[in-house]
């Protein structure tokens, strides 16, 4: 991939409240301009800390994320509008194009997929650092194993109800996510956005400390990066920093340790995900393409189709399956991923 381009200094008075900030500076906006950063998932998180980055001037800003904006989704995720809604636009391209309005000067690229261990490696090719705005685990798992392998600066954020935590994670420098998580947690055993609810304040707070540790990283101040576990609990306004700067000495971690990268490798991870907050499940075909005008004509008869330039929804029954080019589904109306997998396999036929 190509290289960001230095900056003309004379574009960097836009940012100068930013630069009289004196541990940042020119210098380190001069590196923040010639940085490269890929946002993994467009969401909650990952719309705050894209904006955030492409406001404070990272050069380079690849935004990945698998899904569409829905009218719940307005409550927290601060890059979307109404009219992203009715566009039934992804949130990588809704997000880009407003990204390049507020700062023509950063190059935005949207990729509308589902990260997984087949394409992470070309995703994430060049970058200086990864943030997360994930909602799910097996994808952070993923990441971690590949920013561990490749020696690439990751920051890890999670939000649910009031609460939300993060670290950042600097490999073979500092513990990484399979330090303090060893494994996966199953399905089921951890709260979700459907169980316990989100409130928007707390994804803005662990967004904006992410961003904050993406832009140390980016400006050559790692010194600054912290060493801690952070966790915000907005509701009884508790804020809780957890020193595990000596956690990688003191456990054997599958990945720092014993350089261990199964999820990298493909040997862990499913193929389905139930959705947070949205009563829906995403199928994934790896190695799929979807012809949407074909598919459209196939379905004309079954139920009411829309589609655009990136999707086709069909609503059939209580059920709303939208798909992607990629071959990859979200049927919406379910959580369960065997009830998925059939209205798949009846409508679609991969």
């Amino acid at each position: 991939m190509s290289q960001v381009q230095r900056p003309d200094p004379a574009n960097l008075d836009r940012y100068i409240r930013q630069m009289r900030y004196a541990p940042l500076g020119r210098a380190g906006q001069e590196r923040l301009a010639a940085s490269r950063v890929l946002v993994c998932g467009c969401g909650a998180l990952g719309s705050v800390l894209a904006n955030t980055l492409v406001r404070a001037g990272v050069g380079w800003v690849r935004i990945v994320d698998r899904d569409f904006v829905e009218t719940s989704n307005l409550q927290r995720q601060m890059l979307f509008d109404e009219d992203d809604v009715a566009a039934q636009l992804p949130k990588a391209v809704a997000a880009a194009e407003k990204l390049r309005r507020i700062n023509s000067e950063v190059r935005v690229e949207a990729v509308v997929a589902d990260v997984n261990f087949t394409n992470l490696g070309e995703l994430a090719e060049g970058v200086d650092a990864i943030v997360d705005g994930t909602d799910n685990f097996e994808t952070r798992f993923l990441v971690n194993d590949f920013a561990v392998a490749r020696g690439v600066p990751w920051v890890y954020g999670g939000c649910v109800g009031a609460e939300g935590q993060t670290m950042t994670i600097l490999p073979d420098e500092t513990p990484c996510l399979r330090c303090l998580l060893p494994e996966c947690p199953p399905p089921g055993t951890m709260p979700t956005c459907d169980t316990a609810g989100i409130l928007g304040p707390a994804v803005g707070v662990i967004a904006s400390i992410q961003a904050v540790e993406a832009i140390k990283i980016l400006s050559g101040n790692r010194a600054a990066v912290s060493r801690q576990l952070t966790v915000v609990e907005l509701w009884d306004s508790c804020i809780r920093q957890v020193n595990i700067a000596s956690l990688r000495d003191q456990v054997d971690c599958p990945v720092c340790k014993r350089r261990e990268f199964s999820w990298l490798s493909g040997k862990e991870g499913s193929r389905s995900a139930v959705l947070c907050g949205r009563n829906a499940v995403q199928l994934t075909q790896p190695g799929t393409r979807i012809a949407l005008d074909q598919l459209a004509q196939q379905l004309s008869g079954v139920g009411e189709v829309t589609r655009n330039a990136y999707l086709l929804r069909l609503k059939v029954d209580a059920y709303e399956l939208t798909v992607f080019p990629d071959g990859r589904a979200i049927v919406g109306g379910t959580n369960d991923v065997a009830v998925a997998r059939t209205l798949y396999a009846k409508y679609i036929g991969h």
